[in-house]
């Protein structure tokens, strides 16, 4: 209990921190674009003409609602941090608690072994998928919560009056908007960052080397860092089909199409190249063939 109430704490530190990390790129994912490019300069040095990044974004919206206008829909995010590691932590307690069949004696050591990382994946994906599934509805009204900076409404302000809100104009089914692409790319990030990770340090890797065990540990960093690239798209369909015709300016036209599925998002986003939108807040090119339009601040 007591190491749970210490990951809380400690969740609900960098949450706060990271909050206005996650309310501006949130914001560009759903194309809305308040500043007009600049003439800078890329990684290269070469003059560029670029999108606003991090900390111009924060600046503007400073300008409009104040520092704590970085903050809008932290409570929501809290809860879910909270409730999530509780949930993840009890559903890892019961899976201690059940036997995974190892095979083969052929092996090498236990920690090395595939089997074994397929297990501990295994537990940690139901461990993920039942936290994900609960505190899905927070997540749900943390993103619109964001998302009302774009029109300005005040449709969601409050955990409680927002999810009366939800429940009354799209029953139980919108506090899950956009829940498949989130639960398919956790599950894709986790196996492909551990099986990556087993294959480097197993075949890659000799024990006999010095500093073996920061080696190792560098490598699940760096194969953490390309899940997260590669499912990066299930990421911001999700996330858009969380918002998307919720009554809200950031999820109808001509922020959003309406759409039906969220593989409509996901071929829509396909078709138009803007599936990384969003995935850099830093050195930000224009979009290819679009054209930006003051009075709509967005692209088209």
């Amino acid at each position: 209990m007591a190491d749970t109430c210490g990951q809380v704490l400690l969740g609900s530190g960098l949450t706060v921190l990271s909050h206005p990390l996650m309310y501006i790129k949130v914001l560009v994912q759903v194309g809305h674009e308040p500043l007009p490019p600049t003439l800078g300069r890329n990684i290269f040095g070469r003059q560029v003409y670029q999108l606003p990044g991090l900390f111009a974004y924060a600046k503007h919206i400073t300008k409009i609602d104040g520092v704590s206008g970085l903050f809008n829909g932290l409570a929501p995010r809290l809860c879910a941090g909270t409730v999530g590691t509780i949930v993840h932590s009890r559903v890892l307690q019961v899976n201690a608690k059940l036997r995974y069949p190892l095979t083969g004696s052929s092996q090498k050591a236990p920690e090395e072994s595939l089997q074994k990382v397929v297990n501990e994946t295994t537990k940690e994906m139901v461990a993920r998928s039942c936290a994900t599934i609960v505190t899905h509805p927070f997540h749900v009204l943390t993103l619109r919560c964001m998302v009302q900076f774009i029109g300005r409404e005040t449709k969601y302000c409050g955990v409680f009056d927002s999810i009366v809100t939800i429940y009354r104009e799209e029953g139980i089914l919108g506090f899950f908007a956009g829940l498949i692409p989130r639960l398919v790319g956790d599950v894709l990030s986790l196996w492909i960052c551990n099986l990556l990770a087993h294959l480097i340090n197993a075949y890659a890797l000799d024990d006999s080397m010095s500093h073996t065990g920061e080696i190792k540990n560098c490598s699940q960093a760096v194969t953490g860092f390309l899940a997260s690239m590669v499912t990066y798209p299930f990421v911001l369909v999700s996330n858009l089909m969380a918002v998307n015709n919720c009554g809200l300016a950031g999820g109808l036209p001509p922020y959003a199409s309406v759409y039906p599925t969220w593989i409509d998002c996901w071929r829509h986003l396909s078709r138009e190249g803007n599936m990384s939108r969003g995935n850099s807040l830093f050195f930000r090119k224009l979009p290819a063939g679009k054209t930006y339009v003051m009075d709509q601040k967005r692209f088209f």
